[in-house]
């Protein structure tokens, strides 16, 4: 178990890009990250990324819903935890929150973040519920977490990352994004609970 410190050690912030060059004849490859790897630090909001970009622009996350663009962003912060895939933290402004309404049962806890809400994306008459979470007010180490959304790719009909279309982490309680760049194995399957 990793100790408790103010910044947190099993969280990691690692950009899914690496830049070869600048300008028109720049080229960039996707980073293969194994889940296992050694962990550092959430990142400071604006903090740029530690493996660059290709012309500033980090890559888009987008989540779809019913036919909706429920959020499009190039400014989330991508959480890496050991054994689990990324998860992708959506600033509220990048979100249509009118989409989302708080959950009946609505909270858990989390020794390193916090206290969680949830919430439910409705789109009409199509209710996902506990598709979403935040954490309103995570612990210290946690703070560029503060209002963002995280969604579960299972409880959405797509959720891409440059157009990668994401692949739901398997079980019901964790919400990673499994795309090309990332290797398991992942927590979540049976079996796997007490990894």
């Amino acid at each position: 178990m990793p100790r408790l410190t103010s910044t947190p050690a099993h969280i990691r912030w690692h950009a899914p890009w690496h830049a070869t060059g600048t300008g028109p004849g720049a080229t960039r490859t996707r980073c293969i990250w194994t889940c296992w790897k050694s962990p550092c630090r959430v990142p400071r909001r604006g903090r740029p990324s530690r493996s660059g970009t290709t012309r500033g622009r980090p890559p888009c996350g987008r989540v779809e819903c019913a036919g909706q663009v429920v959020a499009e962003t190039r400014r989330a912060v991508r959480v890496l935890e050991t054994s689990h895939p990324p998860v992708f933290y959506i600033p509220p402004q990048d979100v249509r929150t009118k989409l989302l309404f708080p959950a009946v049962a609505g909270r858990t806890w989390c020794e390193w973040k916090g206290s969680a809400r949830y919430w439910d994306v409705i789109v009409g008459d199509d209710v996902r519920a506990r598709a979403a979470w935040s954490y309103p007010r995570p612990q210290p180490g946690y703070a560029p977490l503060a209002d963002f959304f995280a969604f579960y790719p299972s409880r959405m009909d797509r959720c891409t990352v440059d157009g990668d279309e994401a692949t739901a982490q398997e079980g019901d309680f964790y919400g990673g994004w499994i795309t090309a760049e990332v290797r398991g194995p992942f927590k979540g399957a049976p079996g796997t609970q007490l990894w």
